[in-house]
């Protein structure tokens, strides 16, 4: 059983971030895409805005594993998710999760091919630590003592 705040942590990294890469299986390939997530922590999901014509969407509907990869480097935050998806057809939800950013690829929450991907999470694993200057420093100090360089907290967190 995971820690609650390590729990509150990811969902935090989560908003923090905003934009993440999501994974699914197209056949034996994995694909990957940059995705805006809405990630809410009352309702255990998070949501992006789809298109029904997009493949994504035929991907998550034949195989409902994905993995969300959020990075933030310069501020040395990493955080990937594992989950299932589906794709609904909600249109309370698509506009209850419009925004300005969803203007440049519809012509509103009303358009018929705009749909929601839910992605119910399983775990994930975030990486939080130093970087840039600070990083090189432990870096640096770690060759020179021979031992293993301390950069920031990395833990498995079970989402269930």
């Amino acid at each position: 059983m995971s820690d609650t705040n390590d729990i509150h942590r990811v969902w935090k990294l989560m908003e923090k971030i905003g934009v993440c890469m999501l994974a699914s299986k197209d056949g034996d390939k994995i694909r990957s895409r940059p995705m805006g997530a809405h990630p809410r922590e009352s309702e255990n999901a998070i949501y992006f805005l789809t298109d029904s014509r997009g493949h994504k969407d035929e991907e998550v509907t034949q195989d409902e594993h994905v993995c969300l990869s959020f990075a933030q480097p310069s501020d040395g935050k990493f955080l990937t998710v594992t989950g299932r998806a589906r794709v609904l057809d909600d249109r309370a939800l698509i506009k209850d999760l419009w925004d300005a950013s969803a203007e440049a690829f519809w012509n509103g929450a009303d358009d018929p091919s705009v749909r929601a991907i839910e992605v119910t999470p399983d775990d994930a694993q975030f990486w939080e630590g130093p970087h840039g200057v600070v990083a090189t420093f432990q870096m640096i100090a770690a060759a020179a003592t021979a031992g293993p360089p301390v950069l920031g907290d990395q833990r498995k967190v079970d989402l269930h």
